[in-house]
């Protein structure tokens, strides 16, 4: 083989050994990112889990603090009717 052929021959193997290593680091690059948007899912998912209960309970005192503002305007109404003034 003469002296040419073999410098290409390496050149071939030198570049297409590198292009090879370059799509692996990618391919593990992805990979580490993917576990890590995984990860914060899944804490994300933790933290709206733990968030339901107090979202219920939010729910319950928004319905009372209505009840206790309905309330509080029928009072209002029945002093002003009956001529109590502050």
């Amino acid at each position: 083989m003469s002296e040419v052929a073999i410098k290409s021959a390496w050149f071939d193997n030198r570049v297409t050994l590198a292009i090879i290593l370059t799509f692996l680091i990618q391919a593990v690059a992805a990979l580490m990112w993917l576990g890590a948007a995984a990860h914060r899912l899944d804490v994300i998912e933790v933290r709206v889990n733990q968030q339901a209960p107090i979202a219920e309970r939010m729910a319950r005192l928004e319905a009372q603090m209505v009840s206790a503002t309905a309330t509080l305007d029928r009072i209002e109404v029945r002093l002003d009717n009956q001529g109590f003034k502050p």
